[in-house]
């Protein structure tokens, strides 16, 4: 042995880990952690999924397969009856209507009024804005369904009661949207509507072309957020109409549920109702998930 191979074994002592092995031995436990990690999200991406995947499956099954075999993805018999069962004896394409009416309306209403409510408790001074702060933060903590039989007396008293005004009025203001839009507003520095207020701008002229371009990503997810839970509301819907012409897809899928449109369980035609029920609200999702993740680029612009 040499001098030179003496002084190494001097130096590291036997059973120690050389540099090379070491870091070796680490990125072998950062691939394991990894993979380990990318299964854990596999298996709950799976777990999420397979309901819908259910959902998909049976809507092609006969009624006899779908309660046979009801968590199979593969049906025994396929079979369209139940798409074609939807667009011939069920009034799918007016319950769609119905609801994308609602829908566009109540999206675009509550854009606007929670965006300018937001806006008003971020920056305007006035007697009572915490107090009204305080309230919208209330309602966001009590339970929607307590307030239905509230809400049905008052729809009565209004005359609203089994009307399109009905239906839409109560759900065109949001509270989580009105908190979403001013915790957002508080983000944005004042000083960039000093040149505008300059130059003469009013209150909402401020507002409509300096403020709102800025909060662009919380408007997109405001969006999302009010065209998903108008398009899927349901309780609101059945305390404030009972004639069948004003039924949404919500309310139209749940008739389908109570047997109300023929005898059996209807199991396929109530899955594909609700796999065509779902097809917009993914679609928008999926159209402004780039944009929805983006939630600190208005600020950092301002």
């Amino acid at each position: 042995m040499t001098t030179t191979e003496q002084a190494i074994r001097v130096v590291t002592p036997p059973g120690s880990l050389t540099p090379p092995r070491r870091k070796r031995q680490l990125s072998g436990r950062i691939r394991t952690t990894a993979v380990l990690s990318y299964l854990v999200l596999i298996l709950l991406a799976l777990i999420y999924i397979y309901p819908f995947l259910i959902s998909i499956a049976g809507s092609f099954k006969t009624d006899s397969g779908a309660t046979q075999d009801p968590l199979s993805l593969i049906p025994a018999t396929w079979t369209s009856a139940a798409y074609e069962r939807l667009f011939t004896t069920v009034p799918l394409l007016q319950w769609t209507a119905n609801s994308a009416f609602i829908t566009v309306i109540v999206t675009i209403g509550r854009v606007f009024f929670d965006s300018l409510a937001g806006y008003a408790l971020s920056r305007l001074r006035f007697r009572g804005r915490t107090v009204i702060f305080a309230g919208v933060v209330a309602v966001m903590a009590v339970p929607g369904v307590v307030l239905l039989i509230p809400r049905f007396l008052m729809l009565k008293e209004l005359g609203l009661y089994d009307s399109f005004g009905g239906m839409i009025l109560p759900l065109i203001i949001d509270a989580a949207g009105i908190f979403i839009m001013k915790q957002f507003f508080e983000s944005i520095p004042v000083s960039v509507e000093e040149a505008a207020r300059i130059d003469g701008a009013g209150i909402f002229r401020t507002f409509w072309t300096v403020v709102l371009p800025m909060a662009r990503p919380a408007i997109i997810t405001l969006f999302i957020l009010s065209f998903q839970g108008s398009w899927n509301e349901f309780s609101h819907f059945v305390i404030s109409r009972q004639d069948p012409a004003l039924n949404t897809l919500t309310t139209g899928v749940a008739s389908l549920t109570s047997g109300e449109l023929g005898a059996g369980n209807q199991y396929p035609l109530q899955l594909a109702a609700a796999v065509l029920m779902s097809i917009p609200v993914v679609v928008i999702f999926f159209i402004f998930q780039k944009r929805l993740m983006n939630t600190t680029d208005g600020g950092e612009k301002g």
